[in-house]
């Protein structure tokens, strides 16, 4: 481990759900390899722009910014099959608002691969000219993709941005992280102007049924995983 790292839990890139192994990456992402398959979750592309929109200036640059990290995972992996799991426009209006050129990344992206965007609630309805094929859900083997998590067994889902806090060293950290145990997994939010929800919150106890999981915490270069019961609230 680094040791300039705060984080000293458990090297854990590899999470297996309903005995299938998938790589955890700590951008945020989640690759299955044995179908190319390379899934984010919560892009909330034009998330500025919609804040511009009433009032709220932030700067205009998170959908760009964003994207950049999808394109490096993009060609890290070369997948053969993105699933953008829900809320990957920060409203309905998002791709209409779109940049010329962060329309043309989307198109870069999607070009030589299968591309799904699963509905979400902040862009539940298809959107025209972004490409790619609009779904509910995806079912591959014996896991599901969905944006609404339910708790069902095989399910990677988004929604609930999870981010776990620790103590170590005397001082607290509060990041990103994937949560599961091993039938689920909730992933966290990709977007750049995304925020979270503490893994403490009633919502995760009340979805995995009690505090035994796990939050893998993104660190620059690989994940550390801390049982949720060590966690900390807000």
């Amino acid at each position: 481990m680094d040791s300039g790292s705060p984080l000293r839990g458990i090297r854990n890139d590899t999470v297996v759900i309903s005995s299938i192994a998938l790589l955890a990456d700590p951008c945020g992402a989640v690759y299955w390899p044995e179908h190319g398959v390379l899934v984010v979750s919560d892009l909330h592309l034009e998330k500025g722009s919609s804040f511009a929109r009433r009032g709220m200036l932030l700067p205009p640059y998170d959908t760009a910014a964003t994207l950049a990290r999808l394109t490096k995972l993009v060609a890290h992996y070369a997948p053969r099959m993105v699933i953008a799991l829900g809320d990957s426009f920060h409203d309905g209006g998002g791709p209409s608002r779109l940049a010329v050129d962060d329309r043309n990344s989307i198109v870069a992206l999607q070009r030589g691969r299968d591309w799904v965007w699963i509905t979400g609630n902040h862009d539940p309805e298809p959107a025209d000219g972004i490409g790619g094929e609009f779904r509910h859900t995806v079912t591959i083997g014996a896991l599901t993709f969905r944006h609404l998590p339910t708790g069902a067994a095989g399910e990677i889902a988004g929604h609930l941005h999870p981010v776990a806090k620790i103590s170590q060293r005397g001082r607290s950290v509060r990041r990103r992280c994937f949560v599961a145990d091993q039938t689920r997994m909730v992933m966290p939010a990709f977007g750049e102007y995304t925020g979270g929800l503490n893994i403490r919150d009633a919502a995760f106890a009340d979805l995995f049924g009690t505090l035994a999981f796990t939050a893998h915490m993104l660190g620059p270069d690989r994940l550390y995983a801390f049982a949720a019961k060590r966690c900390l609230g807000d």
